[in-house]
């Protein structure tokens, strides 16, 4: 997604006309400076939320039910799938979503905090806290009402806010916070997964699920004859999306289920990586090397299998996909789903003030509440410890800033309502509740202590960690 500057003003090619790549360059320059911006991610998806809120509430508001409303089909010999364009984003887009998630969970389990006890125990007391005390605030508030099914929505965190949230924050954050905070934001996304599994799935079909049986076999297979472009996987992926659709299981955990199969560790490495190249450039130097571009070809696809098998498929694709997906799948879901029309709210109707007040107290008091009672609690009892230079109100922050449900709240939203006015009332009291638990998040995240410089500045690892959340 980017443009490389020439190293020499005679590398580009030939037919590059240099006022026009000047041009380009200008363009192009605060736009990739701008995606760097961890914050970035967050700021787009408020203004697709935006858009999308001034869209629904103009006088142009027929054309955004229209758009979204709109048939949108696949046909393949027999077989017809024709649904409006609304679904193909929440049920087609976010698997791409929900792939990327089920990637970072791989890896932190495999080689990041997830992957050890002592490490993992702290940030899973938060996330266990962060989903059990929203989800009892809210039942308490609905129970026998017509949102009781809404039970789900508080429990979420959006990653992509909070940690833009959190870099808002600058020298205030150190680097073993912003750790805790993606570690529990990660098992938060398995804790809603298995809600939406579990509980917000319609009856399962067995065929469907005998079809991602053989989905995950295929992925297995092919893992075990040595596949390892990731084009090879993409059959096994559709199969897997369509045999969750048939199955009655929500779609999108079709990608988690992939995320999770690919491989968390590099065949090569640095390592092998060094030899490869090495020994392909040494090829490439001898006397009696390429004759010509089919022999060069050889040597610079090896140099590219080098180049790719370095770092794992996981680390590889999440790379790859994660732009796309905060940049490009995440605000399109926004601009689909968080269109709610004011004049269109009906509060008094039977249960929806208190679906409305049960998702703002879940997301704002229950969320950082639970967060902060449980790791206190981890800590009292001598299960674990604070990281360095982490303190109790650096946790709080953590906790009001993961009350941001937005995306995940969305879209759980979506599947426990399909009542327009239940619906359109958890929209608003997700938009309401994630703007206030954002507000308090960084009045609370100001009190913190200014780090210094040398303190501030994260490691490698905890840099390409906090980029790809």
């Amino acid at each position: 997604m980017s443009l490389s500057k020439p190293t020499t003003p005679d590398s580009s090619p030939e037919e590059v006309w240099p006022p026009a790549r000047k041009a380009a360059r200008r363009v192009l320059d605060p736009i990739e400076r701008f995606l760097h911006v961890e914050a970035s991610s967050g700021i787009v998806l408020a203004a697709a939320a935006a858009i999308a809120l001034v869209w629904a509430n103009s006088s142009w508001h027929a054309s955004y039910q229209a758009l979204w409303h709109m048939p949108v089909g696949l046909r393949l010999g027999e077989t017809t799938i024709e649904h409006d364009l609304h679904f193909w984003v929440n049920d087609g887009l976010m698997v791409l979503f929900f792939f990327v998630v089920g990637l970072e969970m791989r890896r932190e389990m495999v080689q990041g905090e997830l992957s050890r006890w002592d490490r993992a125990l702290l940030p899973f007391l938060g996330a266990l806290g962060g989903m059990l005390v929203p989800a009892v605030a809210f039942l308490v508030l609905n129970r026998g009402e017509a949102g009781q099914d809404g039970w789900g929505i508080p429990m979420a965190t959006d990653i992509a806010f909070a940690v833009g949230a959190l870099a808002l924050l600058g020298s205030r954050v150190p680097p073993a916070l912003r750790v805790l905070l993606l570690a529990v934001a990660v098992i938060d996304d398995i804790g809603a997964i298995l809600v939406i599994a579990i509980f917000y799935s319609s009856g399962v079909s067995v065929d469907g699920l005998v079809i991602m049986a053989g989905a995950v076999g295929s992925v297995l297979v092919l893992q075990r004859v040595g596949v390892r472009h990731p084009l090879g996987y993409v059959p096994s992926g559709l199969l897997a999306w369509y045999g969750a659709l048939h199955a009655g299981v929500h779609p999108t955990l079709a990608g988690v289920l992939m995320g999770l199969l690919t491989p968390a560790r590099a065949w090569l490495g640095q390592g092998g990586f060094v030899d490869s190249t090495e020994r392909a450039l040494e090829q490439i130097r001898e006397p009696d090397g390429p004759d010509d571009e089919e022999e060069l070809l050889e040597q610079v696809q090896e140099l590219n299998q080098a180049q790719r098998e370095a770092v794992s498929p996981a680390l590889r694709l999440h790379s790859l996909l994660h732009p796309w997906v905060a940049f490009l799948i995440m605000p399109i879901f926004a601009l689909a789903n968080a269109g709610v029309r004011i004049d269109g709210l009906d509060l008094s109707s039977s249960g929806g003030m208190s679906l409305a007040v049960g998702i703002v107290v879940g997301l704002m008091v229950g969320k950082p509440l639970g967060i902060f009672a449980f790791t206190a609690l981890g800590v009292r009892l001598g299960w674990c410890t604070l990281p360095s230079g982490v303190t109790n109100r650096g946790v709080l922050t953590v906790g009001f800033v993961g009350g941001i449900g937005f995306t995940m709240s969305l879209f759980i939203g979506g599947l426990a309502f399909q009542d327009p006015v239940l619906l359109g009332a958890a929209k608003a009291a997700i938009l309401c509740g994630s703007a206030g638990a954002l507000v308090l998040g960084l009045a609370m995240g100001l009190g913190l202590s200014k780090q210094p410089v040398e303190g501030a500045a994260l490691t490698a690892a905890e840099a390409e960690r906090s980029t790809a959340a």
